[in-house]
């Protein structure tokens, strides 16, 4: 499986699929959102049970301010469809697989 860039229209059925749901809010322009994509893209292919996406905040800015995006890269954490986690920087991967497992 691998991450998924989507827009406002399919957000909603995305972090309602059923499983776990990371959400990276990114910019193209952005450093550390560079430095985070192939570490998601590891992630997606060794745990298949959670659902992966990404939302550009330059192009989707009403999502941004729906989760109070106020530094990128941002990641929000669904589970039933509602967040339960936000983490706001650059993380290893061990710390977010470690913050997966614990919901998954």
């Amino acid at each position: 499986m691998s991450v998924k860039h989507i827009t406002e229209a399919e957000f909603v059925a995305e972090i309602s699929s059923g499983k776990v749901t990371l959400v990276d809010f990114y910019a193209d322009w952005c450093g550390p959102c560079k430095m985070l994509g192939p570490i998601l893209e590891q992630i997606s292919g060794e745990m298949p049970n959670v659902n992966i996406i990404k939302v550009n905040v330059d192009n989707d800015q009403n999502l941004a301010m729906q989760f109070n995006v106020r530094s990128i890269p941002t990641m929000v954490l669904f589970k039933d469809g509602k967040p339960v986690e936000t983490m706001i920087g650059l993380l290893s991967k061990p710390a977010l697989v470690q913050k997966l497992s614990a919901l998954v």
